[in-house]
C-alpha cells in the first residue's frame, strides 16, 4: 500500500501551492497506488535546478509508492509553452529537439526507478501526436475547448496585453497539454498531474477536457516556484543558469551555488528540494538562527544536492575544490577542475618549454603572472614567506620550476598573501 503521509510531507515542505480538491486527492490517494505525470519541456539538452523541483515531486510520489510518468514534450517542446514567458520562444528543428530529449530523459534516470513492471515511465507526447491529423484533432479535441475558458487563464490573458501579444501557434499549447492528460488517462490510468505553479491554467484545462472527453475526474497539484525571498527565480548565476549536467555546470560550482544560498533561502531550499526529514529541517532552523556564520544549513545542502547529481564521488571532488580554493593544498588536481575553482583568477600563458632543462625560476613566474612588479619584490615576497605555489608556501628563492610542479596538465597556481591568486598556464 501507499505511503499515506505523503501529503502531510508535501504540506509541511510547502508544496502544494494549488490543489483542484484536495480533499479528493488525499482519498484517491489513501485507495492504492495511483499514477502521475509531470511534463518537462526539452527547451534545452539538460534541465536546471528549476526543473529539479519536478523531478524531486515525481520522485516523492514514487518512494511513496506511485507510479510517476516523466513526460517530455517531443511535440508540445516545438511549440513552446507561452506560461510565464513574454514573448514567444525561438522554435527548435527536429534534431535539435530530440538532443534535448535524449539529454533531459538521461537526467530523469538518475533520479527516478524505471525498473520492473510498476517503475517510473518515461514518455514523449511526440509519439502520440506525430500521426495525429490537423482536421483530426481539431474534430477531437478543439471542439472541446471553449475559447472564452482559454481566453480567461492567467497565461494566455498575460500575454495578450503584452506588447509581444500572442501567436495561434502558442494559443494551442493548452490544448496539446491538455490532450496529453487525457491520453495518459486512457492509455496508462493516470488520474493526477502535478507541474509548477505557473502551470495551473494548462494543468485545469486539462482536467476539464478529460470531463468533457472521457467524463473522468482528474485531479491538478502545483508546487510553488523555486524563487528566491525577494521574488526572483533561483538557480541563476552571473554565468547563467546552474544545470544539472556537470559539463555544463561542473560539481564544484554546483555545490558552491548551494553552499553561498542566502540564509532567508536556504531552509525553504532544503525543504523543497532535498528527502531531509523535517526533524533534521527543524535543527538546522535552529542552528542557522542561533550561529548563521558556521552556515551549517547551506554547507548540508550543498553536499546533499552534489550527492544526489554527481554521487559520492563528484561531491568529494566539490569539497576538495572548495578547500583549494581556500588554502587547502591542491596536490593533483584536472585542468577542468582549477578552471571552475579558479574561474575569475587573472591567468597567463606561458611557454611549456621554459618548464624544460633547468626548469624556470620562481621569481621570473611571479613577474609573469602579475603578482608582483620586479624581481626584487618577488624575492622579497618569498623570504617574507608570502609566496605560495600550488598552496604550499614556497621558501627558495632559487627555486626552478618543472613540469613536476603542475598542479594539473597544464596549470600551475601561484598566490600571494592570503587570497590574491594567479595561474600559469604552460600549453
Amino acid at each position: 500500500m501507499p505511503n499515506t503521509n505523503l501529503l502531510d510531507d508535501l504540506r509541511w515542505r510547502g508544496l502544494i501551492h494549488q490543489c483542484t480538491d484536495e480533499v479528493g486527492l488525499a482519498k484517491l490517494l489513501a485507495s492504492g497506488p495511483q499514477t502521475l505525470y509531470i511534463g518537462f519541456d526539452p527547451t534545452a539538452s539538460s534541465l536546471h535546478v528549476g526543473g529539479l523541483m519536478q523531478l524531486m515531486m515525481l520522485r516523492r510520489f514514487q518512494k511513496a509508492g506511485h507510479r510517476p510518468i516523466a513526460l517530455v514534450g517531443g511535440a508540445t517542446g516545438m511549440i513552446g509553452d507561452p506560461s510565464g514567458k513574454s514573448e514567444e520562444r525561438n522554435l527548435l528543428s527536429a534534431e535539435k529537439l530530440q538532443e534535448n530529449v535524449d539529454g533531459v530523459a538521461a537526467q530523469m534516470r538518475m533520479l527516478l526507478d524505471f525498473d520492473g513492471s510498476d517503475g517510473a515511465m518515461l514518455l514523449n507526447n511526440f509519439d502520440w501526436m506525430k500521426g495525429y491529423s490537423y482536421l483530426e484533432f481539431l474534430r477531437d479535441v478543439g471542439k472541446n475547448f471553449p475559447v472564452g475558458a482559454m481566453m480567461g487563464k492567467e497565461s494566455v490573458r498575460s500575454r495578450l496585453d503584452s506588447e509581444a501579444g500572442l501567436s495561434y501557434t502558442e494559443f494551442s499549447y493548452m490544448l496539446l497539454q491538455a490532450y496529453d492528460f487525457v491520453h495518459l488517462s486512457k492509455t496508462h490510468g493516470c488520474l493526477i498531474q502535478a507541474g509548477g505553479s505557473d502551470q495551473w491554467g494548462n494543468i485545469t484545462a486539462g482536467i476539464d477536457l478529460g470531463r468533457r472527453m472521457i467524463g473522468k475526474q482528474l485531479f491538478g497539484v502545483t508546487a510553488p516556484l523555486l524563487t528566491t525571498s525577494d521574488g526572483k527565480k533561483m538557480g541563476k548565476t552571473e554565468k547563467g543558469a546552474v544545470w544539472l549536467d556537470p559539463n555544463r555546470t561542473s560539481p564544484y560550482e554546483f555545490y558552491q551555488y548551494w553552499k553561498t544560498v542566502d540564509d532567508a533561502d536556504v531552509m525553504r531550499c532544503i525543504a523543497y528540494l532535498t528527502e531531509i526529514e523535517k526533524d533534521e529541517h527543524d535543527a538546522l532552523t535552529e542552528a542557522t538562527a542561533n550561529d548563521p556564520g558556521k552556515r551549517q544549513a547551506q554547507v548540508r545542502l550543498a553536499q546533499w544536492m552534489t550527492q544526489l547529481l554527481h554521487g559520492d564521488e563528484g561531491l568529494a571532488t566539490a569539497e576538495r575544490a572548495s578547500e583549494i580554493l581556500f588554502g587547502g593544498e591542491i596536490g593533483t588536481a584536472t585542468d577542468a577542475t582549477l578552471g571552475a575553482i579558479f574561474a575569475d583568477v587573472p591567468s597567463q600563458e606561458v611557454e611549456r618549454s621554459k618548464l624544460d632543462g633547468e626548469g624556470y625560476w620562481i621569481v621570473e613566474a611571479l613577474q609573469a603572472s602579475g603578482l608582483v612588479s620586479s624581481g626584487g619584490e618577488a624575492r622579497r615576497a618569498i623570504k617574507e614567506g608570502g609566496v605560495y605555489l600550488n598552496n604550499v608556501r614556497a621558501t627558495d628563492e632559487k627555486q626552478r620550476l618543472t613540469t613536476a610542479d603542475l598542479a594539473s596538465e597544464t596549470v600551475m597556481v601561484l598566490r600571494r598573501g592570503k587570497r590574491k591568486y594567479s595561474l600559469l598556464k604552460f600549453s
